[in-house]
């Protein structure tokens, strides 16, 4: 009896969850003309986006990036995601993209900011030519993720293992998926940079030290034509 009694209670829960889904998704489109879907916000919530994320302490719709997107064809202007894709699978990376795809406009934008493999190519091969702001995070991550300090070998292993990441993109795999997904117009900017003012100014820059976020990062925008 207990058994089914939690069975029923579970499936309460979900229904619930279902139906607070679709009103706040129903209430941002009704309050928004420009209809724009933030992937992954975590517990940031950027005003005027339909601000998503899989479970976590802030009220938000609910999406799972890994499955269908609980949207209609065509339905966004634009989608942005940051520091996200890098924590689901290549392959997901793709179902992704192509369910971004699915969901925008013609003429509808993706952005994506993802961690750069460049980057810790860089720290790795370019010892002897660190600019400051290399050396200055270099000195941060040893403190920061209390590493031993002394090899840069620490900080890589640190980043692809830590925070969930599962696949460090660099410029030619994005673009690479992208297109897979049917993107075309593809562009790369620096954090907060971009041709399109509904794109400008959305990275979130001041949860690391200044300059940072720059250097971990690769900035894409794509159309759907």
């Amino acid at each position: 009896m207990r058994f089914y009694l939690v069975k029923i209670y579970i499936l309460i829960i979900k229904v619930i969850s279902l139906v607070l889904n679709r009103l706040m998704i129903n209430q941002y489109f009704k309050n928004n003309k420009i209809k724009k879907l933030h992937i992954g916000a975590g517990n940031r919530k950027i005003k005027n986006w339909l601000n998503t994320d899989i479970g976590n302490k802030t009220i938000m719709p609910v999406v799972d990036v890994t499955k269908k997107f609980p949207f209609n064809d065509n339905t966004f202007d634009y989608i942005f995601s940051e520091h996200m894709i890098e924590h689901i699978n290549y392959v997901d990376g793709l179902k992704m993209l192509n369910e971004s795809y699915r969901v925008l406009k013609s003429s509808g934008k993706i952005r994506i900011s993802t961690p750069d493999l460049q980057f810790l190519i860089n720290l790795y091969l370019n010892s002897n030519r660190y600019d400051q702001t290399q050396k200055d995070y270099i000195e941060w991550s040893y403190k920061t993720y209390n590493l031993k300090g002394g090899n840069v070998t620490e900080i890589i292993n640190n980043y692809f293992q830590s925070w969930g990441h599962q696949f460090i993109y660099d410029k030619q795999t994005i673009e690479n998926s992208l297109k897979e997904a049917g993107f075309e117009k593809i562009e790369f900017f620096k954090i907060n940079e971009s041709n399109d003012k509904e794109l400008k100014n959305i990275e979130n820059d001041t949860r690391l030290p200044e300059n940072f976020l720059q250097l971990e990062s690769l900035t894409v925008e794509a159309s759907k034509i």
